[in-house]
């Protein structure tokens, strides 16, 4: 199968993307994170603002809200920073590097929005480079490392993985909600 003769993207019954199963590598993993993005907002579906501030249980602080905020940095971080090399500021500002930290003000349509404008950029900033190419990690415990597109990638997968099963936690802990 050559990139031109992919199949159509299909969905599951709850909207979200199935992820590629053949065909080249780059749209392949796009469409894992792309169906692990989907998650995400399933999970906060239907939430009003007071819920997604709930906490998953003590003394962790963790929230939906919080999660969204924290995969918004991330997008902007690994795909800007990273991948692409452009010097931005952090999301909710230098104070609340990880996202993680709420704004009384700030409510999950407005993190949503947000989190979905960083991955637009993201998209834009990393679309016409190859999986090959190589960014360099500015802080923390690996800074200075060069990694690839596809090491971002792959990364970026584990990222939303991980954080989309402490959101199937939470979402339980708010409406009994499971799945997905």
């Amino acid at each position: 199968m050559t990139t031109t003769d992919a199949p159509a993207p299909m969905n599951l019954p709850d909207g979200r993307p199935i992820p590629l199963t053949t065909g080249d590598e780059r749209p392949m993993l796009e469409s894992w994170l792309d169906f692990h993005r989907a998650t995400l907002e399933l999970k906060c579906a239907g939430l009003g603002d007071a819920q997604v501030r709930l906490a998953s249980a003590e003394p962790s602080g963790l929230t939906l809200l919080g999660l969204v905020q924290h995969l918004a940095e991330c997008e902007r971080n690994w795909f800007q920073r990273v991948a692409g090399g452009v010097d931005v500021p952090p999301v909710y500002g230098e104070g609340n590097g990880s996202g993680y930290a709420l704004d009384a003000g700030r409510g999950i349509g407005e993190a949503l929005d947000v989190w979905r404008r960083e991955i637009a950029r993201g998209r834009e900033v990393c679309g016409a480079r190859a999986l090959d190419s190589v960014g360099r990690i500015e802080d923390g415990p690996m800074a200075g490392v060069e990694v690839s597109l596809r090491w971002v990638l792959i990364h970026m997968i584990e990222e939303y993985a991980r954080h989309n099963g402490h959101a199937d936690i939470l979402r339980e802990r708010i409406d009994g909600v499971t799945g997905a």
